[in-house]
């Protein structure tokens, strides 16, 4: 019983790492501001960049991926760790080597449902994908460097971070399938890179509408573009 509350403690330890309001605390300490209350509302590292500046958009983007890979190193060093502690492992607790990817797939969801559900912010937050982006590198860097290479490639062709950051989650879907990679890291990508579209849902009103604001491009520019 001790080994299963310890186990689900360690996810709440994921999604701590992921629920660290990095955008928020941003624009507090620079501006004075609730970015929940400018831009796209978000308090991810686009709404920074358009709210803040390039430089605190930049800090704000690399520990929300610090973030997701943090949570994977934890996760892979934690539940082997507590495997060892005989004093509160059962007799029948699962082998190390079938349990621990499994709980990797866990901690890489709890941690990208801090980033988006801040029990700090009352339970908003970004969109996930620079977390998500931080997930990929730890736990299977070829997957991470692919989504993060569509991404760039979709961000200099288009200019436009929430298409880039779709397209690299749909990336990353097909890139894990494509490997040999256990199972529960492929739920997890999966379940991941839906989540992350799915957070994406007002962007692609937008886009669809031709109203999803550029890369340093206010959201009244794209407007009045989109009515040219």
């Amino acid at each position: 019983m001790v080994f299963w509350v310890a186990s689900v403690a360690g996810l709440g330890i994921a999604y701590l790492f992921g629920s660290m309001p990095t955008g928020y605390l941003a624009g507090k300490r620079l501006k004075g501001i609730d970015l929940r209350e400018h831009g796209s509302k978000s308090t991810g590292a686009t709404n920074v960049l358009r709210t803040l500046g390039k430089w605190p958009a930049l800090v704000v983007l690399l520990v929300d991926v610090l973030k997701g890979a943090g949570a994977i190193v934890f996760a892979r060093w934690f539940y082997p760790w507590l495997n060892t502690l005989s004093s509160i492992t059962p007799p029948t607790t699962p082998d190390p080597q079938t349990f621990v990817p499994w709980a990797v797939c866990l901690a890489g969801l709890a941690v990208l449902l801090g980033h988006s559900c801040s029990i700090w912010l009352n339970f908003t937050g970004g969109k996930s994908a620079a977390t998500g982006l931080g997930v990929l590198l730890a736990m299977s860097w070829p997957v991470g460097l692919g989504a993060a290479l569509v991404f760039c490639i979709a961000l200099a062709i288009f200019r436009i971070v929430s298409l880039g950051s779709m397209l690299a989650a749909l990336a990353a879907i097909g890139l894990i399938c494509g490997l040999e990679q256990p199972l529960a890291y492929r739920l997890l990508v999966i379940a991941g890179g839906i989540y992350v579209i799915a957070r994406h849902r007002t962007n692609i009103r937008r886009l669809l509408a031709g109203a999803e604001p550029r890369l340093g491009q206010s959201s009244l520019e794209s407007k009045a573009d989109s009515q040219i």
